[in-house]
């Protein structure tokens, strides 16, 4: 297997396409679930009627971007304008509680058992 170098498209291109800004408002998650609410209206750019296109079931950010062959940086600059459009809803993902971990002591006498087999 080959590799080859990644092709993230034009500096010029990107730029137009996030209007100029380097950062997303609202963090989304490479494994936020975005959904679409809205269907495409015309006028839009092209990149955001792709992704609402593709949000009809809920899609992961890191999907989108390997979709549109664009940086993950850029997709979340396009899913920040949506998402202020109130034209996407995102889940991100749940955070495990430190209620929910396993006690560490049970951890170590599992591993201790473990070693002995």
């Amino acid at each position: 297997m080959t590799l080859r170098p990644v092709d993230t498209g034009s500096p010029d291109r990107l730029y137009t396409v996030t209007g100029g800004r380097s950062r997303a408002v609202d963090s989304f998650d490479l494994v936020t679930l975005v959904v679409a609410e809205s269907r495409p209206t015309t006028g839009m750019q092209s990149e955001h009627v792709r992704i609402l296109e593709l949000c009809r079931h809920p899609t992961a950010v890191v999907e989108i971007a390997a979709e549109l062959s664009l940086p993950v940086t850029v997709v979340r600059i396009l899913l920040d304008d949506l998402h202020t459009a109130g034209r996407i809803t995102a889940r991100h993902p749940r955070t495990a509680a430190a209620a929910a971990l396993p006690d560490s002591e049970l951890l170590m006498e599992v591993l201790h058992g473990l070693r002995r087999l």
